[in-house]
């Protein structure tokens, strides 16, 4: 799909686009079951986050994906709208991650066969399964992007 796109961070204790971030990742979950978390939890999380994203430029400025990540790296929320998957725009967030922390994790769960194939091609490992990690008891696999370079060597691929 192309697209004009503008890419933002959102320092931690703001709350630019956390709506807009809400309701892409309520339509993630109600159309892949995944992200399930509570609004209040979500939008604490989010405003004490550091927020890479990707918006469309023209009238109406829309939210395309958005990285929420704590100051030791780890990505709390991966989203990317369903009409943009494919497009490179997770693959980027992931490598504007990257050159900005000296490591990069994140939880998936370990039935999302979609995000566990997309972390392991970026060249992230299962370090370990976390059984009950979600509220709904769903297991979860604790991932990191390999330290033998790989996350220069993403952050060289693809710049945000």
């Amino acid at each position: 799909m192309s697209v004009n796109v503008d890419r933002r961070i959102v320092r931690p204790g703001q709350d630019t686009y956390v709506d807009d971030a809400w309701d892409l990742k309520e339509r993630i979950r109600q159309s892949d079951g995944v992200l399930q978390q509570r609004r209040g939890f979500f939008t604490d999380a989010y405003r004490r986050s550091k927020i890479y994203c990707y918006l469309s430029e023209g009238t109406e400025e829309r939210l395309i994906g958005f990285a929420a990540v704590r100051r030791d790296g780890y990505i709390l929320f991966l989203a990317v709208a369903p009409e943009f998957r494919g497009d490179g725009f997770g693959r980027r967030l992931v490598s504007g991650v990257a050159e900005n922390y000296n490591g990069v994790s994140c939880h998936a769960r370990t039935t999302n066969e979609a995000a566990l194939g997309f972390y392991e091609h970026l060249g992230f490992e299962v370090e370990r399964r976390v059984t009950s990690y979600y509220e709904d008891g769903g297991d979860a696999y604790y991932l990191r992007l390999g330290d033998d370079g790989l996350a220069e060597t993403i952050s060289r691929f693809v710049r945000f």
